[in-house]
Parts: C-alpha cells; sequence; structure tokens
C-alpha cells in the first residue's frame, strides 16, 4: 500500500473498528501522524491541538485493525497506558506480520504489487 492511498484509506475508515489492516497501511498512517504533529508544533499550539484531535479517532481505529490482522483484540492498545513498556510491546506488535489465513476479524489482506 502507497502512502496516499494509506492515507486515503485510514481517513476513510476513521471509526471503523472491525477488520484487518497491513502493516504498510498501519505505519505509512503513523509517519503521516508524525509529520502533522512536526507541522502543528511549528505553526502553534491551536493548530498542534486541533490536528491532534482530528488524528486521535483514525489512529485508534488503524491500530484496532492492525492488532486483528495478528488475531488480537483492538483492546490491547490499551497497554500503551503502561509507560515505556506499553509502548514497545505496541511498536513490536505492529511491526509483526499479520496472518495469512483467515481469523475471527475477516480474511487476510490482499496486497497489490
Amino acid at each position: 500500500m502507497t502512502f496516499l492511498k494509506s492515507i486515503e484509506t485510514c481517513f476513510y475508515k476513521y471509526a471503523e473498528f472491525k477488520g484487518r489492516a497491513s502493516r504498510s497501511e498501519y505505519w505509512w498512517f503513523v509517519l503521516f501522524v508524525m509529520i502533522c504533529w512536526i507541522i502543528g508544533f511549528a505553526l502553534g499550539p491551536v493548530i498542534e491541538i486541533v490536528i491532534g484531535l482530528g488524528l486521535f479517532l483514525p489512529g485508534i481505529a488503524v491500530c484496532a485493525r492492525r492488532l486483528h490482522d495478528l488475531d488480537k483484540s483492538g483492546w490491547l492498545q490499551l497497554i500503551q497506558i503502561i509507560p515505556l513498556i506499553g509502548w514497545i510491546v505496541i511498536v513490536i506488535w505492529c511491526a509483526t506480520e499479520g496472518q495469512k489465513k483467515k481469523n475471527k476479524y475477516g480474511p487476510p489482506i490482499k496486497l497489490k504489487r
């Protein structure tokens, strides 16, 4: 999945917590969020807050779908509450290759190359 297609998909499915998301979809969206936060930081605190609020729900949704690809519950992203260790666990999980077979969250993702 390309950078722009990933952003388009994440905003199209901004509140969809079912289904699965590929690694590329998740990590391209994380890159987009980081770029937006840097721009927001440079423009001022009000813009940064608006950007953060606008990207919060799509970020939670894509992380839940990414965990579904690993056959894990989306609620497991609450592990991020644990300082440092929680973020490390989420990064490892989201970097792990998803299941290639159907799981309880849906069929495997077919990526076009």
